[in-house]
């Protein structure tokens, strides 16, 4: 069949159609395939960015299905992720039955109101927090009745936001604490701004400145510290602005109307830029501050002074180990000169020197021992040791250290003690083989009547074998055992009862025994210091033989001193009347009766009252020895000026010491007063010491002799104290002490007058004394007799 050229062109034009239509297709496929590529591309990486996000997309449709991510199951702890609303629900994870309900009722509201609301839930079984901001979602999107969930996972922002709070109440409650402590402190405080004007005070500060309120204060820019010397509270603060160092003063402040020396800081308050942003002050009262350390200063004055006045030496060193005080026995013991001293030489180097002129003990390793001696200032305790020097001195040293780092050093002469305690040690020997050898039974009982020691007398006075003393039975089993010893058994109740009371009651007693063999025995029970008894037995047969004869004797030994007493009081005044007589006439000589007398007579004539004087002296000093012995001393009862009356006893003895080379030194106190008592006898009494004690003194010491007259007195009575630096009487007081009298050449009569005229006032008397070491009178005189 032959088509027409019309229908081949049809046909042409139909096939090219489809052609086209089909390249177009195939075009518009490739588009759309590379449009779902990008679009495939783009939700992929949108996918990723809500994957990364924070926030989690869930959308609620209106039949309560669920679309989201497997990430909402992860964070409710569910497993993948849940398709409907109900399943956000369970027994250990999910939500619970309350943030359940309160989320349905929220999307409910955005339902119905399209409302958006804010959540915040918490899974069960975790520690996660989630915050829910839901609202009404977009038509195009989930189509109506669904709601869009954003949840987020705020755990961490809720812990860091606790933790914030949590700081923020500790940093508010530090302000507040700071705040009421600066409000409440004692003095006062202040704060300046950058102007350097007062933004802030305390009660303190504003009491001190005696204003009404704080509010005042700052208003009227009152300040505490007035201007010193041309600087002002506000320079003071400027030159710690500029400076940005705080700066102290000591002035002088007005606090409540009292003028008090304070402490005044200045601090520059700056952050870490370095910026000052204020100052901040305050003001210390050192009042008694100041007083203290004038006190400590008066105090290290007078200890000072009191340690130059003390027998032992003591030095003193400073931090820095150089000596900075050494009193007077210090400086002869170790041969230190004042201006040594004010150089303050190093205690290392007083070492060396001192191991030079052998005041150091001697050792092997002098540097080693230089060094343990120097570490004193570095220990906490007292260091104690004994010095044996090279010339035989025995020192005993204490190193003290003080608490600023120094060193207190205390050095005693312990030659004396040492010698003292080997005799001791040796007495003691000496005692021990006494007590066993002694002819007085002697026994000692422990408080619990046990018999503790005996010696060999007592052992045989009652017959007792070794064995049954050494079991030390008890005193009441002893005696029961011995009464058959006794003429009269039932004495032996006495000796216990003696015993008893030398041991409970601390009491001596004494009593007499007679043993059937016809001796008699004194027994004593004495009060032992360690609370033992000693019990003393004494053979007295002898004595009781004796004792008529003695008796008999002693009468006419009694009726002897009598006669003897007598004598004394009748020489005395038969030696008075003419010596009345030579002195009268000697007056009347002197008086120009008989005529002028040439230089010569008038020098015989004054030698001739002078004997006088003396004489009279030592008449009335006779007779009142002989009164006293006699029992009849009587003296009168007047007011008596001691300082008048010690006055003239060393004015009249001055020139016998000037004679004898030997230096009077009178030291009275002002408490002295008066007295009631006799002065012509006082007056004797002290002048007779001090005559005793010049004359005694001046043979032994030509150069160098000294008596001292010390008195001092309080309201109950005076002490009086003649001492002297001679060769000592102790024969005098030995026969003083026995009540017997001494030879003149001793000047036993003077200490025995003496004592009688103290006795008679109602005082007493104290003699010390020794050999080659001088003698000490001490007179206790009481105010009123």
């Amino acid at each position: 069949m032959t088509l027409s050229t019309g229908a081949v062109f049809a046909l042409g034009i139909f096939a090219a159609f489809w052609l086209l239509a089909g390249l177009w297709a195939v075009g518009r496929g490739v588009a759309m395939q590379r449009r779902s590529a990008f679009v495939a591309g783009q939700t992929g990486r949108l996918a990723g960015l809500l994957e990364a996000s924070p926030y989690l997309p869930v959308v609620v449709r209106s039949d309560w299905r669920i679309e989201a991510s497997d990430r909402l199951g992860r964070w409710l702890g569910l497993g993948p992720g849940p398709r409907s609303f109900d399943e956000l629900r369970g027994q250990d994870a999910g939500l619970d039955a309350e943030g359940h309900e309160a989320l349905r009722q929220a999307i409910i509201g955005a339902q119905r109101g399209a409302r958006p609301f804010t959540l915040s839930l918490r899974p069960l079984g975790g520690t996660r927090t989630i915050v829910v901001h839901g609202a009404a979602a977009p038509q195009n999107v989930a189509g109506p009745g669904s709601v869009l969930l954003w949840l987020s996972d705020a755990t961490d922002g809720e812990q860091a936001l606790a933790r914030a709070r949590g700081e923020r109440d500790e940093a508010l409650a530090a302000f507040e604490a700071l705040s009421g402590l600066i409000e409440a402190a004692p003095f006062p405080m202040w704060f300046r701004d950058t102007e350097l004007r007062l933004a802030l005070v305390n009660r303190a500060y504003v009491r001190a400145v005696e204003a009404t309120s704080a509010n005042a204060v700052i208003d009227e820019g009152v300040e505490l510290c007035e201007s010193v010397a041309g600087v002002s509270a506000t320079d003071t603060a400027e030159e710690a602005r500029e400076s940005g160092v705080t700066q102290t003063r000591t002035i002088p402040v007005t606090i409540e109307g009292e003028r008090r020396i304070m402490r005044v800081v200045d601090v520059p308050l700056s952050p870490n830029d370095g910026h000052v942003i204020g100052i901040a002050g305050y003001a210390i009262d050192i009042q008694e501050l100041e007083s203290e350390r004038g006190a400590h200063r008066r105090f290290a004055d007078a200890q000072r002074e009191l340690l130059d006045r003390l027998s032992a030496a003591v030095a003193q060193f400073g931090p820095d180990q150089g000596l900075i005080f050494a009193n007077q026995p210090f400086r002869r013991l170790f041969s230190l000169e004042a201006d040594k001293i004010a150089e303050a030489p190093p205690f290392a180097r007083l070492l060396d020197v001192w191991r030079d002129i052998g005041r150091t003990p001697e050792v092997r390793d002098f540097p080693e021992w230089r060094q343990a001696h120097v570490d004193w200032f570095a220990r906490a305790e007292a260091s104690e040791e004994d010095w044996l020097l090279r010339d035989g001195t025995h020192l005993r040293v204490v190193a003290q250290p003080t608490p600023d780092g120094g060193l207190l050093l205390i050095a005693e002469d312990r030659t004396e003690q040492v010698q003292l305690a080997s005799t001791r040690d040796t007495l003691l020997r000496v005692r021990t083989a006494t007590f066993d050898n002694l002819f007085e039974a002697i026994a000692v009982f422990a408080p619990d009547g046990r018999l503790h020691l005996w010696n060999q007398r007592f052992r045989r006075l009652w017959g007792i074998d070794e064995g049954t003393l050494a079991a030390h039975p008890r005193v009441d089993t002893l005696m029961g055992e011995l009464a058959d010893r006794l003429a009269k058994p039932n004495q032996v109740s006495v000796v216990q009862e003696v015993i008893r009371a030398a041991t409970l009651e601390r009491t001596q007693r004494r009593g007499d025994i007679r043993f059937a063999d016809g001796h008699h025995f004194d027994f004593a029970s004495i009060p032992l210091p360690d609370g033992n008894a000693l019990l003393i037995m004494l053979d007295v047969t002898d004595s009781r033989r004796m004792e008529s004869a003695l008796r008999e004797r002693n009468e006419a030994l009694v009726v002897a001193d009598e006669v003897k007493t007598a004598f004394l009081s009748r020489m005395s005044y038969e030696l008075r009347t003419p010596l009345t007589s030579i002195g009268g006439f000697g007056e009347m000589l002197q008086a120009g009766y008989a005529g002028k007398l040439s230089d010569q007579q008038q020098e015989y004539i004054a030698a001739i009252m002078d004997s006088v004087e003396v004489l009279s002296r030592h008449i009335d000093n006779v007779l009142d020895l002989a009164q006293g012995e006699a029992g009849t001393l009587v003296v009168e009862r007047a007011t008596v000026d001691l300082p008048a009356l010690l006055d003239k006893a060393l004015a009249s003895a001055r020139p016998l010491a000037d004679a004898e080379q030997i230096e009077l030194v009178g030291n009275l106190s002002d408490a002295l007063g008066t007295i009631e008592g006799d002065a012509p006898r006082l007056s004797r009494l002290v002048a007779g010491l001090l005559d005793n004690a010049i004359r005694y003194t001046a043979p032994e010491r030509r150069e160098g002799g000294r008596v001292l007259l010390h008195a001092d007195g309080d309201e109950r009575g005076v002490d009086i104290i003649v001492s002297d630096n001679g060769p000592g009487l102790p024969d005098a007081v030995g026969a003083i002490t026995r009540g017997t009298q001494a030879g003149t050449a001793t000047g036993g009569i003077g200490l025995a007058l003496a004592r009688q005229l103290v006795d008679a006032h109602g005082g007493a008397m104290e003699v010390i004394t020794e050999k080659g070491q001088g003698t000490m009178v001490r007179i206790s005189l009481p105010r009123r007799g």
